[in-house]
């Protein structure tokens, strides 16, 4: 699928002198506080990742409140999806207005009808919500199918 891409990144983590007993522990849990949400310093979601601390000596940066950076080296799992991607992702809500879809299990995205091919049709059978297909009976879409898309922004 696209969207996911492994990074390789130099950073550098600021943590509060009161964490220098602990540097890897402290690093690791600023770290995780970034995972599943978008970022901007990473251009997406981070979605896993593996660190190596490069210098075991921590500089002390002055100020108002000092803080100690730590220059580390990592492996990073992003999902940055960017227009015209093709996406897959899990129905889990039909309406005659969109197609709501989970991706990798974690992020939502709506396909308006709008965008939906014009061969499918909204019905509703026996009280189930199904996109049928016009020239193919058997092509429905339904709560549960896996579905394919461009990303449109």
């Amino acid at each position: 699928m696209e969207g996911l891409k492994v990074s390789d990144a130099n950073l550098v983590v600021f943590l509060h002198p009161s964490k220098s007993n602990r540097v890897s522990k402290a690093v690791l849990h600023e770290l995780s506080s970034h995972l599943f949400q978008f970022s901007e310093i990473f251009d997406g979601v981070l979605l896993a990742y593996d660190v190596d601390i490069v210098d075991r000596n921590a500089k002390l940066l002055s100020g108002i409140h000092p803080y100690i950076g730590v220059r580390l080296k990592a492996k990073l799992l992003l999902f940055s999806p960017k227009p015209n991607m093709l996406i897959e992702g899990n129905v889990v809500k039909l309406t005659p207005e969109s197609i709501h879809v989970i991706v990798l299990g974690f992020a939502s995205a709506v396909i308006i009808d709008e965008d939906v091919r014009e061969e499918f049709e909204y019905r509703t059978k026996h009280g189930k919500e199904v996109y049928r297909s016009k020239a193919h009976r058997r092509h429905v879409i339904e709560v549960g199918t896996m579905v394919r898309f461009l990303v449109k922004r």
